[in-house]
């Protein structure tokens, strides 16, 4: 069984959105494709469903492919896009029914301490080096 989805690495003023669910572990936000979706605009629908933050894509970082069980006990392939996003707009308030209990930004070296999974700090660390690219030449993270 194969799953699809995409997220974002949302900075905003030399920090990055991170998601912390019920349990304890920080994640990026990310969620599945739906139907007639791009993998931009899924990344930008599931960081607005799942933080509260009104983001746009700057442009895509990588991706992540990571195997798990769902309830039926199927071996699942699921690969997530990532995405470079910069903050527009909006108040944090994490999306209480899909687990999470805090949205906040957290400095770089702190966000890479504090996510669970490599691949998404792999994909934070792409993040920081192309927005420290992109930051000299264009304004588009002001």
């Amino acid at each position: 069984m194969k799953e699809h989805s995409a997220g974002g690495v949302v900075i905003k003023d030399e920090k990055v959105l991170l998601l912390r669910k019920y349990y304890g572990d920080w994640v990026l936000p990310k969620g599945k494709i739906e139907k007639g979706e791009t993998t931009s605009i899924t990344a930008k629908r599931e960081v607005e469903e799942e933080s509260g933050v009104k983001a746009e894509p700057v442009r895509k970082i990588g991706y992540a492919r990571y195997y798990y069980y769902n309830q039926n006990n199927q071996k699942v392939s699921k690969r997530v896009d990532y995405y470079l996003m910069s903050y527009k707009a909006g108040d944090l308030k994490p999306q209480n029914e899909e687990g999470f209990a805090l949205a906040e930004f957290i400095d770089f070296d702190q966000a890479l301490i504090n996510l669970k999974h490599d691949s998404e700090k792999n994909m934070v660390k792409n993040a920081i080096k192309q927005y420290k690219k992109i930051r000299e030449k264009d304004d588009i993270f002001k």
